[in-house]
């Protein structure tokens, strides 16, 4: 056993696994946690509405990369030494059962967050870890023999022998400033994960609508999602806004958030077949009022208001709509644009792109390739995921494989 001692920067998901899974290998090695805040592993509480979305139910590594807008390279080779199916059996082996649901999203079997942060506060008890709140780092410096002298708190300082950085993400490039002493490259910040605004748009009366399927474009860019809508009284959210997002994340922010977009709330039409089918409508409902027969199954106020906004009459039927209102109907339908002005952040759940250099970092080990015993884990790392536990499992594998490493240098 070692005499030795790590120092975790943070009290979220990414530092309580690092300090956990390293004590645990090695029962010598002295833990201490330093969070900056009063709270310990705020976003594990709020995570999926207080149910905490652990992970994601895919365990195909090639197909887990896909939900990684930045540092899916890295992320496929770390996947390897712990993925998705490690995560459920090392929450499994603790007692916590976690289940996935229609959509692949894996939630602890109590439906409580509390859950996953009893378990890792009880192992952090478990192997006597010093936590200590109120302890930001103002500071880390590496010292001639070796070891790091980091300062937090009110004057307060800590040598370690091993640090792992897990502090999560930061929306400003200022707010790594504390780590400058380790001269590591960052990739400025941008939020990755947000809904759009839209204000003073006629559709935002129909807040509270979900559409099931639709297809999401930024106009003048290759980039676009499907998945569920969700209209809000600010604009739109749910999974197709909050992948965009993702994906999009700096070229958003170089647009200022200032961007068109286009909805074609029927993607399994474009414009032509979808006038095809429409033909095909006005001769077998002929009779029928249009306002009463909305065949694409639809959310009643959605589809009054795509009439409505085409000026077609209560009471025209399917046969009396004038081509040009036809005409009309099917562009809104299969590509209506829509002017987004600023964002919204998603939730408490706040992510960003950007963080330490992905170059600079050892996949193998999450092990500074500048400095011998400095490590990080978690979103402080140039990774971010779309919504649905991807995040969480970035934390628990990156994580993971630092605990790991110091404890096997050190064993």
């Amino acid at each position: 056993m070692s005499s030795k001692n790590l120092v975790v920067i943070g009290g979220g998901a990414a530092g309580f696994f690092c300090a956990v899974n390293a004590a645990r290998v090695d029962p010598g090695l002295t833990v201490t946690i330093l969070e900056k805040s009063n709270k310990l592993l705020s976003k594990v509480k709020i995570s999926g509405g207080g149910r905490c979305n652990v992970t994601h139910a895919c365990f195909n590594i090639n197909d887990l990369i896909k939900f990684y807008p930045r540092g899916a390279t890295f992320l496929k080779k770390s996947f390897h030494l712990f993925s998705p199916k490690d995560t459920v059996n090392w929450f499994e082996e603790r007692g916590i059962g976690l289940v996935a649901e229609p959509d692949g999203r894996m939630f602890p079997t109590t439906n409580s967050s509390q859950t996953i942060i009893n378990c890792l506060l009880n192992e952090a008890n478990k192997f006597g870890i010093d936590i200590q709140m109120n302890a930001a780092v103002s500071g880390i410096e590496k010292n001639v023999d070796g070891q790091f002298l980091i300062r937090y708190g009110t004057n307060r300082q800590i040598v370690a022998d091993y640090v792992c950085v897990a502090a999560g993400g930061f929306p400003k490039l200022q707010q790594y400033d504390w780590l400058n002493g380790l001269e590591h490259s960052i990739a400025s910040p941008v939020p990755s994960l947000f809904t759009f605004n839209i204000p003073k748009h006629p559709i935002t009366e129909l807040m509270g609508i979900s559409v099931k399927e639709v297809t999401v474009k930024i106009l003048g860019t290759p980039l676009l999602q499907q998945g569920s809508l969700l209209i809000t009284h600010w604009g739109f959210s749910g999974p197709a806004i909050l992948k965009l997002s993702s994906w999009a994340a700096n070229d958003l922010a170089a647009l200022n958030y200032d961007f068109n977009i286009s909805v074609n709330w029927l993607p399994q039409y474009n414009e032509n077949s979808l006038r095809e089918q429409f033909q095909h409508f006005r001769f077998q409902l002929a009779s029928q009022k249009i306002y009463n027969r909305n065949p694409f199954s639809l959310p009643s106020r959605l589809w009054e208001y795509f009439l409505s906004s085409c000026e077609i009459a209560k009471e025209l039927r399917w046969a009396d709509v004038t081509a040009k209102a036809q005409n009309i109907l099917i562009k809104k339908i299969t590509g209506e644009i829509f002017e987004v002005k600023g964002k919204t952040t998603f939730k408490e759940e706040f992510v960003t792109a950007g963080g330490i250099d992905l170059n600079e970092v050892d996949f193998q080990t999450m092990e500074s390739k500048l400095h011998s015993g400095l490590y990080f884990a978690g979103e402080i790392l140039n990774i971010d995921g779309v919504t649905g536990g991807f995040n969480f499992q970035n934390a628990w594998t990156t994580a993971w494989i630092a605990a790991s490493s110091i404890a096997h240098r050190i064993g």
